[in-house]
């Protein structure tokens, strides 16, 4: 599978829980103090200047899910990524 143009093909990686006083376990999808998730670029598209393997923060509210191989990966946009690690 091969990413084309400004579009990235990513894995998230693994998401931490935080818990809070009263006991409850947030994950961070459900934390409104955290915009950005963090994950590793499995495959830059012709137009990025990334590289495999990269790590990246990005909107967790962008892109879409697809599923390849038995694997839930994301497609995103080089504009929303905020880090390169």
């Amino acid at each position: 599978m091969k990413a084309v143009g400004s579009y990235l093909l990513v894995n998230k990686l693994e998401k931490k829980t935080t818990k809070t006083e009263g006991g409850l376990l947030l994950s961070e999808n459900d934390r409104d103090d955290i915009r950005y998730v963090q994950a590793e670029v499995i495959d830059p598209g012709d137009q990025s200047f990334l590289k495999k393997n990269d790590h990246i923060f990005y909107d967790k509210h962008a892109g879409h899910n697809i599923e390849h191989g038995g694997k839930k990966l994301q497609v995103i946009k080089v504009q929303d990524i905020v880090v390169v690690i």
